[in-house]
């Protein structure tokens, strides 16, 4: 079906654009007329030589989807039918490639399936746990409800992403540069004062001598340098694409002294949070527990969730497996436990999700208060070192002319 821009005006003579779905010119102007719409112009909207191209089209963002969710919520709670919210959704959505996604969730709402259904044709936007919540929502005929609880998450699960990468951030731009400086000075530099050392006939310092050895094998051997580091990032990213490089990477990373320690604490509030708003929207624990293995992130944690999973189905409690996998910290086991005596399971897991994420912030804070100095001192050590170590046979020399 056709898409027609169109310009009117209303009953207070004001301006309103807007685009609409027709199959021809006279039905806009007949929907306009029903909404109370004078059409002032009417043209069918250009097609986007792009429109089939995915590199061409923005990306939906995390953000576009919070607030479809926080729209669809206020709408369905104002109690409009859930196709006149997709369709109001729909012509309000800037995002071209979302509301193209939208267009099509609303024809499959249309033709008789779920909402559910409907989003689990866009797997990218809407997961595993999105689309079971829904569903809850759907069979309880709390929709609007489910859909506030998947925005809040989602918005802290947002907020946990953006925080883990901006405490990796600095560390890793630092190195970058460092590893730019250090390679532009002793391809480009160092030779410079190599060739001005050898014109003087003086034996080098055993420092400066190991600086000009490590250009010389630089200079001499950049291309093999370069592809092989190149081999070695493909193939090291090949492993991580195996079962078995990804379990031993995950398992490492946690293990790590530093931000192993940090993403144990990302690990737990990512777990208690979706856990909580999975059972207090109606999701069975087992189904809850599969859903959050497959969106944990960590090949690791993912195998003891399911072996927690595995426990359940044969009768035992949560907080049982949880402590025998020894990924989970025992304060967090003991209070998933007095939540199972006490019947109220998903709040617990909503109040430990709460303290884990005031722990990951404080995390961060200290993480990046101590990565700040060492990474100064780590540039300041190599990059001195580079040009005290040109400068030594300088101060050689000036010393046996002073003498």
């Amino acid at each position: 079906m056709p898409i027609y821009l169109w310009e009117g005006k209303n009953k207070k003579n004001e301006v309103r654009k807007g685009e609409m779905d027709a199959p021809d010119e006279s039905a806009v102007k007949a929907t306009l007329y029903r909404q109370k719409i004078t059409p002032v112009k009417i043209k069918k909207k250009p097609k986007d030589l792009f429109e089939n191209i995915s590199m061409f089209q923005p990306k939906v963002t995390e953000k576009d989807v919070i607030i479809f969710c926080r729209q669809f919520s206020t709408m369905i709670d104002a109690g409009l039918p859930i196709i006149q919210c997709l369709d109001i959704l729909h012509s309000q959505q800037e995002n071209p490639a979302f509301k193209k996604k939208i267009k099509t969730i609303k024809e499959s709402v249309e033709s008789g399936e779920t909402f559910a259904d409907a989003l689990k044709k866009f797997p990218e936007q809407f997961d595993e746990l999105f689309v079971n919540m829904i569903a809850a929502g759907e069979a309880g005929g709390i929709l609007d409800t489910i859909l506030r609880r998947l925005s809040s998450y989602m918005e802290k699960a947002s907020k946990l992403k953006a925080q883990v990468k901006g405490a990796m951030t600095y560390p890793v731009i630092t190195l970058i540069i460092a590893l730019v400086v250090v390679s532009v000075i002793l391809v480009f530099v160092i030779p410079v004062f190599q060739d001005m050392f050898t014109g003087l006939g003086s034996d080098l310092p055993g420092m400066t001598k190991a600086v000009v050895a490590a250009s010389n094998f630089i200079k001499g051997n950049i291309l093999y340098i370069i592809v092989g580091l190149g081999l070695f990032i493909f193939f090291f990213k090949r492993f991580l694409k195996t079962p078995k490089g990804q379990e031993l990477f995950d398992d490492l990373i946690l293990k790590s002294p530093v931000f192993g320690i940090l993403l144990r604490k990302v690990a737990v509030a990512k777990f208690t949070t979706t856990m909580g708003t999975m059972m207090a929207s109606g999701v069975s624990i087992l189904d809850a527990l599969d859903i959050v293995a497959k969106t944990s992130g960590n090949k690791t944690i993912e195998k003891a969730i399911y072996k927690v999973r595995a426990a359940i189905s044969e009768g035992r409690t949560m907080a049982e497996p949880l402590e025998e996998s020894r990924v989970f910290p025992s304060m967090v086991c003991s209070m998933i436990a007095v939540g199972e005596s006490t019947g109220a399971l998903d709040t617990m897991l909503g109040k430990i999700g709460e303290f884990y994420d005031e722990e990951v912030d404080q995390a961060v804070e200290n993480l990046t208060a101590m990565i700040e100095p060492f990474m100064l001192v780590f540039l300041g050590v190599v990059i001195g070192g580079l040009v005290v170590s040109m400068y030594l046979p300088i101060f050689k020399m000036a010393g046996a002319v002073g003498g």
